[in-house]
């Protein structure tokens, strides 16, 4: 089966029986409720793929000290969240293939354990993206709007407290979520979460595009040229903006059916857009292909040492 390991246990609702899916698969359009049949290598290919572009992203961050500031150590740390999402639809593929050919043979006890420790895995890795987009939005409010006070707000030591507990609090919710997934609560809880960051970065971009907006509108009436300040500023919003774009893009759907699984499980509309499930991981998958593309073309200093990384120019 095709599907990321904990998220394929929010694949249908917990009280739509296989007749009910049935039932509601024919009702609401027939053959456009099928879904679609993703074929495993596709997961296999875009999840490579993820693993070797953030790689190059947390080897480019480590090796270059100009990037050793809290702002790049953040975006390290959502370049292991997206590795994490790759790492374990990799280790999954490989461990149900190993199963499936009898070439891996373990009690169930075993399997279930290890499904778990997937789930959890990967669980993780979502809350973690979250909270890390979050605080890199936070960062570069900060960096806008007290940049004078940036270095006394935003030290090496709270950088390192915050990812120590966005680490620790993503793998707590996470395990609570893989023991108790079937739990309403709980879902509702994660689509809160998702909600909040939304809504909290949606805020925080709008209030740095309208002072650059202000600056930009007062620089052209003075017919002065605008600073590198204020250039690097505009810019890194764009950068944040696209990247909320995109994760809104790839998670959406997913954090949609969601929902429709807290408000509508056995709806027959409801039940047709569950069958596109396949889809929605590949969409999740595909967040963590684009965003190392991002860092890359639009940190020219991340770019250059990219290069460098790749040409082995150590």
């Amino acid at each position: 089966m095709s599907t990321l390991a904990p998220l394929r246990l929010l694949r249908e609702p917990s009280n739509a029986s296989e007749g009910n899916h049935s039932n509601a698969t024919v009702g609401a359009g027939g053959g456009w409720c099928q879904g679609l049949d993703i074929p495993n290598e596709l997961f296999l290919a875009l999840g490579l793929v993820s693993l070797v572009e953030n790689l190059l992203v947390v080897a480019a961050i480590l090796k270059n000290r100009n990037l050793h500031s809290p702002t790049y150590y953040f975006i390290c740390c959502l370049a292991v969240s997206d590795m994490l999402v790759s790492i374990s639809n990799l280790a999954e593929m490989l461990f149900m293939l190993l199963l499936e050919h009898g070439l891996l043979v373990m009690r169930p006890s075993v399997v279930r354990h290890m499904d778990s420790v997937i789930d959890t895995l990967i669980c993780s890795s979502v809350v973690s993206s979250l909270s890390f987009l979050g605080v890199i939005a936070v960062d570069r409010y900060i960096t806008i709007f007290y940049a004078l006070r940036y270095h006394s707000i935003m030290t090496l030591q709270r950088a390192v407290v915050t990812m120590a507990s966005i680490w620790l609090a993503s793998t707590v919710s996470s395990a609570v979520l893989v023991a108790y997934y079937r739990s309403n609560t709980v879902l509702l809880c994660l689509i809160g979460f998702f909600l909040f960051m939304l809504v909290l970065m949606l805020v925080l971009y709008i209030h740095m595009f309208a002072l650059a907006r202000h600056h930009l509108h007062s620089i052209s009436s003075q017919q002065k040229p605008p600073t590198a300040h204020r250039g690097g500023s505009l810019k890194g919003a764009v950068t944040l903006t696209i990247l909320l774009g995109v994760f809104f893009i790839c998670w959406g759907p997913f954090f949609f059916h969601l929902i429709l699984i807290v408000t509508c499980p056995t709806n027959p509309f409801c039940t047709c857009f569950f069958s596109y499930f396949n889809l929605f991981l590949i969409l999740i998958i595909c967040n963590s292909v684009i965003d190392p593309l991002i860092y890359a073309f639009r940190s020219q200093e991340l770019r250059r040492t990219l290069r460098e990384v790749v040409t082995c120019s150590w």
